[in-house]
């Protein structure tokens, strides 16, 4: 939808979260948060925020428990926390621009539970993702994902993703070089086409830094679910869909009575919101009408 101008306390932090009553879905396969993007060609060896920096639209936050997002990336991916003596390890890539080292896990983790505690942002911004503190939608503070809830295959490799259950959710109050105000942003993730729920909201992106609902407008992040009905614009079908959440809202087209065709039947999806500049008055639409341009173009 196209927001009009904005003032206030616009979005500048990083989240991902499983709200009250949302179940989520299974990532953090791969999620990466960049400024507008251009469309250029990847070649061998490149991860996707390579293929954002050569746009010079760089990351400004890639988060992903399952491989490196840059082609070039050796660090850690994410740290686990042990249940049975509070220890922490992190998790490595088996090698530059790899998969995690899953087996890392594996041996900290034996007969005991583990659970993610933080997930490193490999960009240079050091956007890292602690598990979320209270809110005004949820007054407890949130609690890491099973770390060994959802092991996968990616390229023959075993690694873990995050399983979110009702009450997971990370979060960054305090970050750097995310955008501010109505700068132009994009962000994607992906994400299980199979595990997700009608409930409000499993997102990734950038919102309020008080964590606060701060009114329309006041957030983007991208959205994957069923939900739909009053202000959740879900389409046709019985879901699910990937829809922009703006805050008091989730939007899957421009328009209140969206007609974007159910997703189903997949493994994984990919999922994007483009977030341009507001324009200073909100245009009147024609419904069924594709308009070039929107403020927010999920895809």
């Amino acid at each position: 939808p196209k927001r009009g101008s904005r003032s206030g306390s616009k979005r500048s932090g990083v989240r991902v979260e499983s709200m009250l009553g949302g179940m989520g879905s299974t990532g953090i396969v791969i999620y990466a948060l960049c400024l507008y993007v251009w469309e250029v060609v990847a070649v061998a060896g490149e991860g996707p925020c390579d293929i954002f920096a050569a746009g010079n639209t760089p990351c400004v936050a890639a988060h992903s428990t399952v491989r490196a997002l840059y082609g070039d990336y050796d660090g850690k991916l994410y740290e686990v926390l042990r249940d049975s003596d509070k220890g922490t390890k992190d998790i490595p890539t088996l090698e530059a621009g790899g998969f995690a080292n899953a087996a890392v896990q594996d041996d900290f983790c034996a007969k005991t539970s583990c659970t993610i505690n933080r997930i490193y942002d490999q960009s240079p911004q050091g956007n890292h993702l602690d598990t979320a503190p209270a809110g005004g939608a949820y007054r407890v503070d949130d609690t890491g994902v099973d770390a060994n809830a959802e092991k996968i295959v990616v390229g023959g490799h075993e690694v873990y993703a995050a399983k979110f259950v009702p009450g997971n959710g990370y979060r960054n109050n305090n970050p750097t070089g995310t955008a501010v105000a109505d700068e132009a942003e994009t962000m994607y993730m992906v994400t299980s086409g199979k595990y997700y729920n009608d409930a409000c909201c499993f997102d990734y992106g950038n919102a309020e830094t008080d964590n606060l609902d701060d009114g329309a407008g006041t957030m983007e992040a991208v959205y994957f679910g069923s939900a739909k009905g009053g202000l959740n614009h879900g389409g046709d079908g019985p879901g699910p869909w990937i829809m922009a959440d703006m805050e008091d809202a989730l939007w899957g087209a421009d328009v209140v009575e969206s007609h974007e065709p159910t997703i189903g039947g997949l493994t994984f999806v990919t999922a994007m919101i483009k977030g341009d500049v507001s324009e200073p008055k909100a245009p009147q639409y024609t419904e069924g009408v594709d308009y070039g341009g929107n403020d927010i173009a999920p895809c």
